[in-house]
Formats: C-alpha cells, sequence, structure tokens
C-alpha cells in the first residue's frame, strides 16, 4: 500500500471527488449540503481522503468524535480500486486519529447484506452489538451496529 496515503479533505475538488466515489459506492449518497453540513464542525467532523497516483480521491472516511466515541459515518473506495486494502487503511486511520483525541470505542451502522463491508469491520475487531430495522433505504435493509474498543490499537480489541 506505499502507492496511497491519507490526507484530510482538502477544497472543492475533494468534496467533488469524494460524492463521486459517494454516487458509485450508495444507494443513497450524501447531497452536498450533508457533506457541508458535517465541514462546519470543525474538531469534530472528519474527511479523510485517500490518494493514489492515478486518483486524487480514491476513497475517503467521514466520521465524527462525539465525547469518547469515534463515529464513522461512510467509508467507500471507487470501485476500480477495491480490493487493495484501501478500505481498512482508511478505517485504521479514523480510528487512530479518534484515538489520540480521546475517543475509547468506535461504532458504525452497516447493512446487513454488505458481507465484504462486515468482513472488513470483524476483521478489524468490531462487534455486533443491536440492530437497527428497517434503517436503510432503497432498499430497506436492518442495519447491524457495530463496536470496537479503540484504547489499545494493535492489541487485542475487546480487552
Amino acid at each position: 500500500m506505499s502507492d496511497c496515503r491519507i490526507e484530510w479533505l482538502d477544497g472543492e475538488a475533494d468534496l467533488a471527488g469524494v460524492m463521486d466515489v459517494d454516487r458509485e459506492s450508495f444507494a443513497a449518497p450524501w447531497t452536498r449540503a450533508m457533506y457541508e453540513q458535517e465541514l462546519l464542525h470543525t474538531g469534530q467532523s472528519f474527511i479523510a481522503v485517500l490518494r493514489t497516483p492515478a486518483h486524487p480521491v480514491a476513497g475517503y472516511c467521514a466520521y465524527r468524535l462525539v465525547l469518547d466515541e469515534t463515529q464513522i459515518n461512510n467509508v467507500a473506495v471507487r470501485v476500480d480500486c477495491r480490493g487493495r486494502g484501501y478500505g481498512r487503511a482508511l478505517v485504521e486511520f479514523a480510528l487512530e486519529h479518534g484515538r489520540t483525541l480521546g475517543a475509547s470505542v468506535a461504532m458504525l451502522e452497516v447493512r446487513r447484506s454488505n458481507a465484504v463491508a462486515r468482513r472488513l469491520y470483524d476483521g478489524l475487531g468490531f462487534l455486533e452489538v443491536a440492530v437497527r430495522s428497517g434503517y436503510y433505504a432503497n432498499p430497506v435493509e436492518d442495519a447491524l451496529v457495530l463496536v470496537r474498543n479503540v484504547r489499545f490499537l494493535g492489541s487485542n480489541p475487546t480487552a
């Protein structure tokens, strides 16, 4: 993965790239207004952008810090860049950044049918703690609520 780097979202071109990845990845992508609203919360909301030589925005992770919790809102990678560990790198970046800001846990929701994402999160030590029935639309589907301890990154995540 030496061919990529993760940086903070920087300007209009990056936001347009994030929205392109969103449209390619999600049935109900976030709108520009939703991202702009997130960006108003400096110090609480973050968008990390993964860059490769071929793509200024190959993927991204949008998350926020709420008290001692890193809430991962969106993680997505361009279709032609998947399967290279970029999603994992983005989530690990968010977990570590949140930990340095005082987070002790991380939380996210994932579609029940999203087997690829569920394998990623399972491999990172996330555990299912709840189900939100009918949480997603287009199609209607349950969300699995996943949580991970981040106090001891790199060691047993359930410790």
